[in-house]
C-alpha cells in the first residue's frame, strides 16, 4: 500500500438530541472509529468529527414536555452522548452541535448560494394545522385512517399495514398527535430546493464509486420515479434557524443537519489552525467520508451532494452505509430486555467486548448484524481471552521470573515470526476496505499458530530442565513477539487492551511497528489484561434493560410523547385491568438498582411485593402509610431483585416529577377503582 500522507475527514451520522444512545446506534460509531484509528496508525492526517442533530419539532415538543428550554435539553443530551461515546472508545477529535453559530452561518451561506443560483423556488401549499397548539403539523405528528386500506391509527406519511405512501392531507379522520385536536387545512408559502435540476449530476455521482453498489442500485428506483422538489422550510413555531429574508420561516431540520458535518469541522479548524477550505472547496484533494445507517442514505446520496454542488462545495469522497442491529436474531425488544441502552451496557460490560464482536462481524456491505449474546460471550472469551491474551499469560511469567523481564537477543523461529510480520499488508488492506471481519479472521488464524507453537514447545516442561533455560527464554520470547504483532493489528479495534499491552511491553505501537522485533528488550511484569465475559453480567444487563423500560413513566400529557398517541385499545381490553387501592405497608431501597423501590402493598388481608421505578421522586420512608393504586391482576414477573407482583400507577415527565396515584382518604385497601 502507498505510504503517501493523506488528508482525511471522517464523519458519523449525527445522533438526534431528543434521546440517549443505544447499542444499535453504536454500530456505526464503532465502525467509523476503527477505520479512523487505523488511518491514524498509518500516520495519515485523519480528522474525526461529529455533532448532535439538535433541531426540529420533536426537540421543541420534548423540551416543552420537560419544562425546560430546547437549549437546556440539547446541552444535557450532548453531555450524555459524549460520555457514552468516550467510554466506548469512540475518539472524536471534535464534537459539536447543529445549534451553533458555525452551523447557522454555513446553512445561511449554502441557502443563499442556492437561492442566488436559481435553485430555490417558492409556492403555496396546504398543510394540516393544529388549532389548539397553533402550529402546522409534520407528517409524523398526524394520525388517522389509511386512505388505501382503511387501517386505523396510521401516521401521516405511510401505512404500516399496506405499505401505501401518501400525504397527511390524504388521511381520513386525521388527529393531531400533539394535542389530540382535529386538524384543519391551512395555506402557507413554502421554500423548495430544485432537486430535479441535479438529476444528471446525481446519476453520475451515485455511479462513480462513491456509494456501495447496493445503495447505488437502490437509488435507481428514485431516478425511475422521477426526482421531486424538496420542501426545505417549516413554519413557526419551530426550533431551528430562521431562513434569511423570510421571517417566520425556518430551515427544515434535514437541511441544516448534514451541514453539521461542515460546521463541526469548521469549529475544529478554528481551534487547531487547519484550513477549512482545503477540505471543502470544489477542487479539494482531501478525502471526505460519511459513515451512516442505511435508513438515511436517501438524504446523504441525493439531497446532500446536490446541495453541495449547487452551493459550489465539493461532494463527499464516499458515503458508506451500514445495516441495522438485531439481538438474538430478532428486532431489539423492550419487553425482552434486548433494547439495550449504551449506558446500561457500560454499567455491566467492558466496551472492548462489543467493539471486538462488531469488528468480527462487520464487512463493507450493508448487511444487518445480529448480536447473539451467547455467541458474543463465546467469541470474546475464545478469541481475545483464550487465544490472544493467553499467549502473553503463558509466556510472560517465565521471562519475568527467570530472565529479569528480558527477551532473547535472537529470534528462535524467524520463519514463523515472518508469517506474523508479513501479514501486516493484507490485514491493512482489509482495514482500509472496511472488511473488518476478514481482518479479525486473519488475526485469529495467526493467534492459533502462536498457541500451537507454545503448546508444542511446552516451556513449562522445558523450565524443569536446568540445561534448557536458554530454550525457555527463546520460546517465551517468540510467544511475546507474536503476541505483540497481534496486538498491533488489533489496536484500532480494542484500543484500551492495546494500551495495556503497550505498557506491558514497554513499547509504543504504530502500524509499522509490526515489522520491527523487540530482541533484547525488557518488558514489564505481566498483569491480567482482560477478563472473560461473565454470562451472569449479560443476564443482569438484560434485567436492568427490562427494569429501565418498566420505570419509564408515561408523560403527564400523553399527546406530548415522542411517539405520539399510543396504539388504541378496545374498551374490553381496558376492562380486563383490575385497579385496586393499596396501602403502602413498607418501602425500601433496592441494593444495586438505580431507579427501583421495593414496595410491600396491603390489599386488605393480602400483601403484594412490587418493584416500582419511582426512586428518583420519593424517599421510601415518606411512602409508608400512604395509599396508592395498583394493577392487581398483572402477571407476576421475575426480576433480578425478586418477584414483582403487580404495578403501581404513576405519571410524570421523569426525574423528581413522578407522581404515584394517591386516592382520597376514604379509600380502603383492596377497594376496586372504577
Amino acid at each position: 500500500m502507498a505510504d503517501t500522507k493523506r488528508q482525511i475527514l471522517v464523519t458519523n451520522a449525527l445522533p438526534y438530541a431528543n434521546g440517549p444512545i443505544h447499542i444499535g446506534h453504536m454500530l456505526g460509531y464503532i465502525q467509523a472509529d476503527i477505520w479512523v484509528r487505523y488511518q491514524k496508525m498509518r500516520g495519515h492526517d485523519c480528522h474525526f468529527v461529529c455533532a448532535d442533530d439538535a433541531h426540529g419539532t420533536p426537540i421543541m415538543l420534548k423540551s416543552q414536555q420537560l419544562g425546560i428550554t430546547p437549549e437546556a435539553m440539547i446541552a444535557q443530551m450532548s453531555d450524555a452522548h459524549q460520555a457514552d461515546f468516550a467510554e466506548f472508545g469512540v475518539s472524536f477529535d471534535h464534537y459539536h452541535s447543529t445549534h451553533s453559530e458555525e452551523n447557522r452561518e454555513l446553512a445561511s451561506l449554502i441557502y443563499t448560494r442556492l437561492r442566488d443560483n436559481g435553485h430555490i423556488q417558492t409556492r403555496t401549499i396546504e398543510q394540516l394545522f393544529d388549532p389548539e397548539r397553533e402550529m402546522f403539523l409534520p407528517d409524523r405528528f398526524v394520525k388517522g385512517t389509511c386512505p388505501d386500506c382503511g387501517a386505523e391509527d396510521q401516521y401521516g406519511d405511510n401505512c404500516d399495514v399496506c405499505g401505501a405512501t401518501y400525504g397527511p392531507t390524504d388521511l381520513k379522520n386525521p388527529v393531531s398527535a400533539v394535542s389530540g385536536a382535529t386538524p384543519v387545512l391551512r395555506e402557507s408559502e413554502h421554500y423548495f430546493f430544485d432537486l430535479p435540476a441535479f438529476g444528471d449530476m446525481l446519476k453520475a455521482w451515485t455511479r462513480s464509486g462513491s456509494l456501495q453498489d447496493e445503495m447505488a442500485n437502490k437509488l435507481n428506483e428514485w431516478f425511475e420515479q422521477g426526482l421531486q422538489q424538496w420542501d426545505i422550510s417549516r413554519d413557526a413555531p419551530y426550533f431551528g434557524f430562521e431562513i434569511p429574508d423570510a421571517p417566520g420561516k425556518y430551515f427544515y431540520v434535514w437541511l441544516d443537519a448534514p451541514i453539521g458535518y461542515m460546521s463541526s469541522f469548521k469549529a475544529y479548524c478554528a481551534k487547531n489552525g487547519l484550513n477549512f477550505d482545503d477540505y471543502w472547496q470544489e477542487d479539494s484533494k482531501a478525502e471526505v467520508y460519511h459513515f451512516i445507517g442505511k435508513d438515511i442514505i436517501y438524504f446523504h446520496s441525493l439531497f446532500w451532494p446536490a446541495m453541495l454542488k449547487g452551493a459550489q462545495f465539493r461532494q463527499p469522497t464516499n458515503v458508506w452505509a451500514h445495516g441495522f442491529i438485531t439481538v438474538n436474531g430478532t428486532k431489539m425488544s423492550k419487553s425482552k430486555g434486548t433494547f439495550i441502552m449504551a449506558r446500561t451496557y457500560l454499567d455491566h460490560l467492558n466496551p472492548e467486548y462489543l467493539r471486538y464482536y462488531f469488528a468480527a462481524k462487520l464487512t463493507s456491505r450493508i448487511d444487518d448484524l445480529d448480536l447473539n449474546l451467547t455467541d458474543f460471550a463465546q467469541r470474546v472469551n475464545s478469541d481475545l481471552v483464550g487465544k490472544v491474551v493467553n499467549i502473553a499469560s503463558r509466556c510472560a511469567g517465565f521471562i519475568a521470573k527467570k530472565f529479569d523481564g528480558k527477551l532473547s537477543d535472537t529470534v528462535a523461529e524467524p520463519e514463523l515470526l515472518k508469517q506474523f510480520t508479513d501479514a501486516a499488508d493484507s490485514i491493512a488492506e482489509s482495514f482500509e476496505k472496511r472488511e473488518f471481519s476478514r481482518a479479525m479472521r486473519d488475526i485469529m488464524t495467526l493467534a492459533d499458530r502462536a498457541n500451537e507453537y507454545i503448546a508444542i514447545k511446552e516451556p513449562w516442561q522445558l523450565a524443569k530442565d536446568e540445561t534448557k533455560q536458554q530454550e525457555v527464554q527463546d520460546v517465551c520470547s517468540m510467544g511475546i513477539h507474536m503476541f505483540r504483532a497481534l496486538m498491533i493489528y488489533l489496536t484500532p479495534v480494542v484500543p484500551e487492551l492495546s494500551k495495556q499491552a503497550q505498557e506491558f511491553l514497554n513499547d509504543d505501537f504504530t502500524w509499522d511497528s509490526a515489522k520491527q522485533v523487540l530482541t533484547g528488550h525488557k518488558i514489564s511484569k505481566f498483569k491480567a489484561l482482560l477478563q472473560r465475559v461473565p454470562m451472569e453480567k449479560i443476564e443482569a444487563m438484560i434485567e436492568d434493560s427490562k427494569e429501565a423500560m418498566q420505570a419509564q413513566q408515561a408523560p403527564a400529557n400523553p399527546h406530548m410523547a415522542d411517539d405520539p398517541i399510543s396504539e388504541e385499545i378496545e374498551f374490553n381490553d381496558f376492562a380486563k385491568v383490575d385497579l385496586r387501592v393499596a396501602k403502602i405497608a413498607n418501602a425500601e431501597h433496592v441494593e444495586g438498582a438505580d431507579k427501583l423501590l421495593k414496595l410491600t402493598l396491603d390489599l386488605g388481608g393480602e400483601t403484594r411485593q412490587v418493584f416500582a421505578g419511582i426512586k428518583s421522586a420519593y424517599n421510601p420512608e415518606d411512602l409508608i402509610g400512604q395509599h396508592t393504586v395498583m394493577v392487581a391482576n398483572l402477571k407476576p414477573r421475575k426480576m433480578r431483585f425478586g418477584m414483582s407482583e403487580g404495578m403501581v400507577l404513576a405519571a410524570g415527565p421523569g426525574g423528581k416529577e413522578i407522581y404515584i396515584m394517591n386516592p382520597h382518604d376514604g379509600a380502603e385497601p383492596g377497594m376496586r377503582v372504577s
